[in-house]
């Protein structure tokens, strides 16, 4: 690989450095203004990564890069590793005394939007790093939603390249209507951030608290400033605002956008998004009836329970308001389906996502129908758009090898001496980026604490393939990526 094209992707990483080294400071001064001595980590960590970033970003200067799509996944990669081990560094150095692969799984967890967790005593930790997992996990959104609706599709790996921002091919030019959507998306996504919080403020939380659920709902990213997540509030109105949220981010943002500014009502046919809330419905309702017949428990209380649970799975967020693992056999199974599912393309939600399943559905239909009538032609559609044969082989693609890496990373669990279900649940919960798992150690009311290093290691590695939508990542790792 040219080694200019390295060079150009360190110095744009640079930059983001010394974004987040500027970030750092909001922590700094919300310790220092709670008395808390950690304010001094926030600070100097904010120094030297500030330095170094900026000695890093004068170091390898240069005219603009010539974008292809080998320096996309290149670009796609060094970035978010920046962003995971910058992230990090603060954590480490803190006064929670977390090692470097625990400081690095919070990281990752945060900057993915996953919401799984290492740390113990949530409700006592500083609050300047509760502030700083939220806003970690608040700006992976807001990457999160860049790379879905800009990168991938010019990638061509995740699936999506058939589609098209409104009134611009982003096909061509994967930036070219950035900077005129990142206004508008900018607008919306503080919008509905300070909707959430004013929503949680409203319904039982304490301002700092509604601040930092606020951005992690957004998000989707699921993190707490306490140990029973929405357990702790005991407000089932709080609940249902949660859930209306976490649904809401689930959603495209260019469709939320489209929406908002122009009004446009049939933005939100989006088939995707009929699919999405289709199977949120029917699960959250067949879970409620369930709990309802199995435990005697009262209908209204089941249906709140079940579907701030349900969201918060599919959406990929991974709040809890209780042990729903006992709820019975069926919950279980449930949510551990769900697990896979994840919410729309183009939202910060995670996992395999609505719009490849109606892909997939089609082009079985498709081949079905082919077995009975060979000569005839039928064509997947998405809605009105045709799939074409690279579309239809890269989600193909994805599918067989996010199922690949959901067992290779469960066989490699169970190697480090874990039981069948917290090695399955504990892969998948993380490569669908979705926070809690299953089971006496990462279940619903457990962390990620007990884990050893080189499992978080691991389990990081499943977040960022997660997040990246897998090719992403896997493609660097080829011979023919690196020759020139």
């Amino acid at each position: 690989m040219n080694a200019n094209l390295i060079r150009h992707a360190v110095h744009i990483a640079a930059i983001l450095g010394l974004y987040l080294s500027a970030a750092m400071f909001l922590p700094a001064l919300i310790d220092l203004y709670y008395g808390h001595p950690d304010w001094q980590v926030f600070a100097v960590t904010a120094f030297i990564v500030g330095g170094f970033s900026a000695a890093t970003f004068m170091a390898t200067r240069s005219g603009p890069p010539p974008f292809s799509k080998k320096f996309g996944f290149l670009l796609v990669n060094v970035l978010w590793l920046a962003f995971s081990v910058i992230g990090a560094i603060p954590l480490w150095l803190s006064s929670m005394k977390l090692d470097f692969a625990q400081a690095f799984f919070e990281s990752v967890s945060a900057v993915t939007t996953t919401g799984s967790t290492v740390i113990v005593g949530l409700d006592d930790a500083p609050p300047g790093l509760l502030l700083w997992r939220s806003l970690l996990c608040w700006l992976g959104g807001i990457g999160v939603v860049v790379l879905g609706l800009f990168i991938i599709p010019y990638l061509r790996v995740g699936g999506m390249s058939f589609f098209k921002m409104e009134s611009s091919d982003t096909s061509d030019k994967p930036f070219a209507r950035l900077a005129t959507f990142s206004r508008a998306f900018l607008a919306v996504y503080v919008t509905i951030t300070l909707l959430c919080a004013i929503g949680y403020g409203m319904t039982g939380m304490n301002r700092f608290d509604a601040i930092n659920h606020a951005m992690t709902t957004v998000a989707t990213g699921g993190f707490s400033t306490h140990d029973a997540s929405f357990a702790y509030f005991g407000s089932l109105p709080l609940l249902w605002v949660s859930t209306f949220f976490m649904t809401l981010c689930s959603l495209p943002f260019s469709i939320l956008i489209v929406f908002v500014a122009r009004g446009r009502l049939d933005a939100l046919r989006d088939p995707q998004i009929v699919v999405f809330l289709g199977y949120l419905v029917v699960f959250s309702l067949a879970v409620a009836i369930y709990h309802r017949l199995a435990n005697g428990v009262d209908f209204h209380l089941a249906l709140t329970y079940s579907f701030f649970n349900v969201t918060s799975i599919l959406s990929t967020t991974g709040y809890t308001s209780e042990d729903y693992s006992l709820w019975g056999p069926f919950v279980v199974m449930a949510a551990f389906i769900a697990t896979f599912m994840g919410g729309c393309s183009g939202s910060t939600a995670g996992g395999i996502k609505a719009y490849r399943f109606i892909v997939l559905f089609n082009a079985i239909r498709s081949g079905l129908n082919k077995l009975v009538y060979p000569n005839a032609i039928y064509a997947v559609r998405y809605g009105r758009n045709t799939v074409d044969a690279d579309a239809q082989r890269a989600i193909f693609l994805f599918f067989i090898t996010y199922i690949l890496l959901w067992v290779f990373g469960s066989l490699a669990m169970a190697a480090f001496g874990y039981d069948l279900v917290t090695s399955v649940s504990a892969v998948i919960t993380c490569l669908s980026n979705v926070g809690p798992g299953l089971g006496s150690i990462i279940g619903p009311i457990g962390n990620f604490s007990t884990l050893a290093d080189p499992e978080l290691y691991l389990l990081s590695l499943m977040m960022l393939l997660g997040r990246l939508e897998v090719l992403t990542v896997l493609v660097i790792l080829t011979p023919i990526f690196w020759k020139q």
